[in-house]
């Protein structure tokens, strides 16, 4: 019998996501929990194409995580929602906006690699939204496993103070179990069971060992267990267990236990973290409004609700959200509020709830209510779209929205048969309103549609949707990277004067700029105008036409980064200047301080991470250099030569069959943004 979903009580329901490197585990991970849970009667295995949350064919095609996929399953009279999220670095985007709305999330490490790029990707975006983590060092079935190492990776690479709260019962494929170190006791799961008992005697001294590091460190950290610490020889298992609870909330150290999820080893002792450790909606901060306004997690407050995830089909709009607060019922009237970079529509607008449904991956389960606390998906928001609130019309909120990456490849498409034109100008404005990293423009000179993502394998998916999903057979021309232009040396005191009279009110607007090199990128515009030469409204106006000066520089066209812009002086005329005026004058005036400015053209660049059996060393190294590659390390583990190094993307293109082909299929290699850099 499957354990019973217990009511939507906010204390009893977590939040949380499944966050790794490619590779590492996470669906696994999520499979094992499902079963365990009593959502599945089977554990579905990646490689058999038999997973629930990898539901899509091009996930399980590719065998791979592209699309963010919602779970939710009991344990322990707790509610678990789960996002189990994509690893590969082009689908970033896709783990960003989970994150937004998670309360907290599981970091899955490989038992050999450690922290590889895309885990430190992805932790960096967990830090950005402030979410809370435990870890989970997976594999450690696997040859060449160890977890110290495994930890110290962690405290290397992800400056955080790792608190070890498990001791491996043997090594690689003798690994059976694990020591708790929190109650001291052991797990070993042996025919599929799970079986407690004490702490083997050949593990004991060094499980009191580790026990007292790890009371050690965590009276380095959290009060109360320090106050019980000096006071008492050890901690007890209780003030242990609080203050690992409180460390974890609070961000100041990081939980870790293992386990093998191909083996079904250490799955029960995670989700009992989960519970113990991990946020509840109730012990996360109250949603903040872009007005400052506050929303706490109550059924009973006014409704609050995020939208992060947009499925349009041809039979109607999928949105999922999550509720901060309130209750939302079918049949209910909500206001959608919130503005999209290009998408107004939505703005303001209500809307009703035709349809509430509780997410199983691809499977759906109607619900007459939602409460705060839950993920569920919405049917029938015409006007949503990823980023908008949802909220009671009464009390209008304004959520703030994931962020969006900027695309950095593009390539050229068209339909192969004129009769399908109109199916792909539908087909991509579907992908393109599901997912904002996409975006889809015209080429003013060619006239050619492009489609511009997060990297070639994200084109690649995309593409392959297009094909099967939209049924459009199109051609693809090769990739191209996005360039920027940025300012090397600047010029100052560069006057302009826009004076237009046709009839009439006139324009007039008199400016004087200073442009200079900005470190790190970006924009930024300040004035030193004084004796207000030019009115504060206008100076708004100016650095407006400035932005609009950015779309395209003088070497290509490229956007302009990386510069700073000081209005020094101006005149203004008593009739004939206005904010049109002076926002023409700083555009053009812009334009022609880049023209006469010292430019420079950048390219993005990627860290890749390539490991290589130590005989291919060489001919891999030779081959980074050949493609401009920048090797900014290199280190020897178990036979293999792991060469990190900083390559142009437009490099990258193709490079995973010269790399098969230099070393026999034997290597591999991973890549993750590392910004702009000069083109050579």
């Amino acid at each position: 019998m499957r354990p019973r979903i217990p009511d939507n009580s906010l204390a009893i329901v977590r939040n949380l996501g499944i966050l790794a490197h490619v590779d590492a585990g996470k669906t696994t991970v999520t499979e094992r929990m499902l079963y365990l849970g009593g959502a599945t009667y089977k554990r579905g295995e990646v490689h058999d194409g038999t997973t629930v949350t990898d539901f899509d064919p091009l996930e399980r095609d590719r065998g791979i995580t592209i699309f963010a996929a919602a779970v939710s399953f009991a344990w322990d009279g707790h509610r678990v929602n789960l996002i189990d999220t994509p690893g590969h670095v082009d689908f970033s985007d896709e783990v960003e906006r989970s994150l937004r709305v998670l309360d907290g999330a599981i970091a899955v490490f490989d038992a050999v690699a450690g922290v590889e790029p895309q885990s430190e990707s992805v932790w960096r975006l967990a830090d950005r939204y402030g979410v809370p983590r435990i870890a989970f060092v997976n594999k450690l079935d696997r040859a060449g496993a160890d977890l110290d190492t495994a930890v110290e990776s962690i405290r290397r690479r992800l400056h955080k103070a790792p608190l070890v709260v498990q001791l491996p019962i043997g090594q690689e494929d003798r690994f059976t179990g694990i020591v708790d170190l929190v109650r001291m006791r052991s797990l070993v799961w042996a025919g599929g069971a799970c079986s407690a008992g004490p702490v083997p005697e050949d593990l004991l001294a060094e499980a009191r060992r580790r026990r007292r590091l790890l009371e050690e460190s965590v009276a380095e950290l959290h009060a109360g267990a320090l106050e019980e610490f000096c006071v008492r020889p050890s901690i007890s298992d209780e003030t242990l267990a609080g203050a690992l609870r409180d460390l974890t909330r609070s961000g100041a150290g990081l939980v870790v236990l293992c386990g093998s999820a191909y083996r079904d080893r250490g799955i029960e002792p995670l989700l009992d973290a989960v519970v113990a450790y991990l946020p509840s909606p109730l012990d996360v901060p109250p949603v903040r409004g872009e007005d400052g306004s506050e929303r706490a997690a109550d059924p009973q407050a006014p409704l609050a609700a995020l939208a992060f995830k947009v499925n349009a089909t041809a039979t109607g709009r999928l949105t999922y959200v999550r509720i901060y607060s309130g209750t939302m019922r079918k049949g209910d009237t909500v206001l959608v509020t919130g503005l999209i970079t290009g998408l107004d529509a939505g703005a303001g607008r209500t809307e009703r709830v035709s349809r509430i449904l509780r997410v199983q991956a691809d499977r759906h389960t109607e619900v007459d209510l939602a409460r705060a606390g839950d993920i569920v998906a919405v049917v029938g928001l015409k006007s949503a779209r990823l980023g908008t609130t949802l909220c009671a019309p009464g009390a209008p909120l304004v959520l703030e929205p994931p962020s969006t990456a900027e695309p950095v490849v593009s390539v050229a498409i068209e339909a192969r048969r004129s009769t399908d034109a109109e199916r792909l100008v539908s087909g991509l404005a579907r992908m393109a309103e599901e997912d904002p990293s996409l975006a889809v423009r015209t080429d003013a000179e060619t006239g050619q549609t492009l489609l511009s993502g997060m990297g070639e394998l994200h084109l690649e998916v995309a593409v392959d949707k297009l094909r099967r999903e939209h049924v459009v057979d199109v051609a693809v021309g090769r990739p191209q990277v996005a360039h920027r232009e940025t300012v090397v040396r600047g010029v100052s005191g560069l006057l302009y004067r826009h004076v237009k009279q046709d009839g009439g009110a006139g324009q007039f607007a008199h400016v004087v700029l200073d442009v200079e090199p900005l470190d790190g990128g970006g924009f930024e515009f300040a004035s030193t105008v004084v004796g207000g030469r030019v009115p504060r409204e206008y100076v708004r106006a100016v650095a407006a036409g400035c932005r609009d000066a950015l779309a395209g520089g003088p070497l290509g066209g490229h956007p302009v980064t990386g510069l700073r812009v000081t209005l020094t002086d101006g005149a203004t005329h008593p009739k004939d200047s206005s904010d049109l005026a002076f926002r023409t004058a700083g555009r053009l005036a812009l334009r022609e301080a880049l023209r006469a400015s010292a430019m420079e053209l950048l390219e993005p660049v990627v860290e890749v991470t390539v490991t290589v059996p130590d005989d291919a060393a060489g001919a891999v190294l030779g081959d980074l250099a050949a493609r401009r590659g920048r090797i900014s390390g290199s280190s020897a583990r178990a036979g293999t030569v792991v060469v990190t190094a900083v390559v142009p993307l437009a490099e990258v293109f193709g490079y995973a069959t010269r790399l098969r082909s230099r070393t026999q299929g034997r290597g591999t290699f991973t890549t993750r943004p590392a910004g702009y850099a000069p083109a050579r």
